[in-house]
């Protein structure tokens, strides 16, 4: 019965839902109200039962007065026959109260808090994950990552704690005002007095915890980044014997971290210091005048009875409401940080009318095409394509060769639309792919680079990422044309899980290199896409065995345009085509016969050549890796 109940609140609210407008905006409190306003009826519910709970609270020194008041006047046996109405209503008032609470708690922690928090991180992340490559390259990910967890937890929280302590103090303030006027007048001076005061505290302290709370939140996000960074690359850091440089690194976010926190305790005790004067000020001024009052005869037992309950009751609630109100302030920091990663415009966005892409014949066309990195189409940085031209027919195979930074793997970016070019058009079969789905358009391209990283899933799930829905038979196949199928059959992890079902730990860090490699290339076999990249898709493996998979990448090319890049010219001399890039120009284009008879920059790469890789001095360092 009871998981029924419990049931029935969780389901309103689903965790992976997407608002209307999926990107969540810039601003903080545009931020908050995104969010908020997507459980307004939960939240109005909760508050209305915290108002309940809070004016009922607010009514029990009243009761306490008046029957302190029954007793004095009352002889004893007669209590209950005179005043057993009004004292049956009191007692079902209180009992009302847990009744109130139980449904606040089934609202807040039912019903709003899990999907709250998990709906944002969702909905930041689904946002984010959709960014520009760029944005990726210029952050941690350890630090994104933290931002979203961060920001998640920190609004729920400020929200919550706002509706559950401010909220309820500024009932109880009301009706605590409306007893005292109607009790005693006087006596709301000194409270009034007080509450401005009070007021004026948190107007000073607060703003400031929230400015130092930002500022610890990208402290400490900061500190999260340089760790992760760490373990990410932790075989770097174990080659290069450099534990002494790291923990330097790691230490000094450290030693700023605790900087940064400490100055925010500090307003924190400055607060509490002045929280502390005050509430004994008024204890003091209102115990005095209720016992004047009473000597002198102006007020009743009663009243005194309910007049230094509330004053007591206030000063309690104001040492709680003020902590809860720091940590509103420090979550609302740490949102205002998380907002400034996590609501950046996505700068690559699909156009509004944009089609699916139909790469039915796969034909690639790159139209006086300009491109720097870290440029927009006003500024005039140096740049990594130049004015380039590029028609590549549909199936024809296309080999790139130039030294590193020459702008290789840059055209392949701009085709992939991992980048924009700041002027010129690629098309893909007359379509041009800034017009087209971003999916789309990469649903129709295999790519495999040098670069090989796979997720942190099993082996099946990362050969079926370009496909989902193939079957275990088309996956084997796939794994066996890549020379992988033997090796995946002896894998197991440290849960036991074996083969396919075995996962490959982050980035593929339990695998060979090589290994690496066969399984993206066998996750490019099993995409089968129209279009195929291959960015030093063999640079990892053994002669041996990229000699029996050039073999099915013969095969896998059957059809399929084609663009290689290899610093192995040998293995690329076949292509139909092969362009020789330089400082971001073709500069030379041919078949390998005829480039060698051209005696030009091939010709000089093909003689120089030693064990298979190109001389690759000379390559301009002030140029990105291309």
């Amino acid at each position: 019965m009871l998981n029924s109940v419990f049931n029935w609140f969780e389901r309103i609210y689903p965790p992976t839902e997407l608002a209307k407008n999926p990107h969540p905006p810039q601003g903080v409190k545009d931020f908050y109200v995104y969010f908020l306003k997507q459980f307004r009826w939960g939240l109005l519910a909760k508050m209305t039962l915290v108002a309940i709970g809070a004016t009922i609270d607010a009514m029990i020194p009243v009761f306490l007065g008046q029957i302190v008041d029954l007793v004095s006047n009352e002889s004893p046996g007669n209590i209950f026959t005179s005043h057993g109405a009004m004292l049956l209503g009191f007692a079902l008032v209180i009992i009302l109260r847990p009744a109130a609470f139980t449904l606040s708690s089934l609202v807040h922690f039912h019903t709003i808090f899990p999907p709250m928090m998990g709906r944002t991180r969702w909905q930041s992340h689904w946002h984010v994950v959709r960014q520009s490559w760029a944005y990726f390259q210029r952050d941690f990910a350890g630090r994104i990552a933290s931002k979203i967890m961060e920001t998640g937890n920190s609004l729920e929280s400020s929200t919550m704690q706002a509706i559950d302590s401010v909220w309820y103090m500024v009932i109880f303030l009301i009706v605590a005002i409306t007893v005292l006027i109607n009790v005693e007048p006087v006596f709301v001076l000194p409270l009034l007095v007080w509450l401005i005061v009070y007021l004026g505290i948190m107007t000073r302290f607060l703003p400031r915890i929230a400015k130092r709370s930002k500022d610890n939140s990208e402290a400490r996000s900061v500190v999260t980044g340089r760790i992760v960074d760490c373990y990410t690359n932790i075989q770097t850091l174990k080659t290069f014997a450099s534990s002494k440089f790291e923990d330097e690194y790691v230490a000094g976010s450290v030693k700023n971290h605790t900087n940064v926190l400490h100055r925010l305790m500090r307003e924190f005790t400055k607060m509490w210091t002045l929280l502390f004067l005050i509430n004994a000020v008024l204890m003091v001024s209102v115990g005095y005048m209720a016992l004047y009052f009473w000597n002198e005869g102006m007020i009743t037992a009663g009243k005194l009875a309910t007049i230094i309950p509330f004053v007591w009751q206030t000063v309690n609630i104001s040492g709680w409401i003020l902590e809860v109100a720091t940590n509103i302030f420090r979550d609302y920091g740490t949102v205002q940080d998380g907002v400034d990663t996590i609501a950046r415009p996505i700068t690559m966005l699909d156009a509004d009318d944009a089609e699916e892409l139909d790469a039915d014949k796969a034909g690639i066309e790159f139209k006086n095409v300009h491109f720097a990195y870290d440029a927009d189409k006003t500024t005039d940085k140096p740049r990594v394509i130049e004015n380039l031209n590029l028609n590549i027919k549909p199936g024809e195979k296309i080999g790139l060769i130039g030294r590193s930074g020459a702008g290789k793997s840059t055209l392949i970016n701009l085709l992939l639309r991992l980048f924009d070019a700041q002027s010129g058009e690629i098309r893909i079969d007359g379509q041009r792919i800034d017009e087209v789905t971003q999916d789309s358009l990469r649903r129709a391209i295999g790519f495999v680079s040098q670069d090989t990283s796979l997720l942190h899933r099993s082996v099946g799930e990362n050969i079926k990422y370009g496909r989902p829905n193939a079957s275990d038979e088309d996956m084997i196949a796939a794994a066996k044309q890549a020379k992988i199928h033997d090796v995946i059959l002896g894998l197991e992890d440290e849960n036991g899980n074996k083969g396919y079902d075995a996962r490959v730990g982050e980035r593929g860090v339990k695998l060979s290199g090589g290994q690496r490699q066969r399984i993206a290339i066998a996750r490019v076999l099993l995409k089968d896409a129209p279009i195929l990249i291959l960015d030093e898709a063999t640079s990892a493996l053994d002669s041996e065995v990229e000699a029996a998979i050039q073999e099915q990448l013969q095969h896998l090319m059957t059809n399929k345009t084609v663009i290689a890049i290899a610093h192995r010219l040998s293995t690329i001399a076949a292509m139909d085509r092969l362009l020789v890039m330089d400082q971001g120009r073709i500069v030379e284009q041919g078949t390998h016969e005829e480039l060698l008879k051209a005696k030009g920059h091939y010709a000089s790469l093909w003689h120089r050549q030693s064990g298979g890789f190109a001389n690759m001095e000379g390559a301009d360092p002030a140029i990105p890796s291309g």
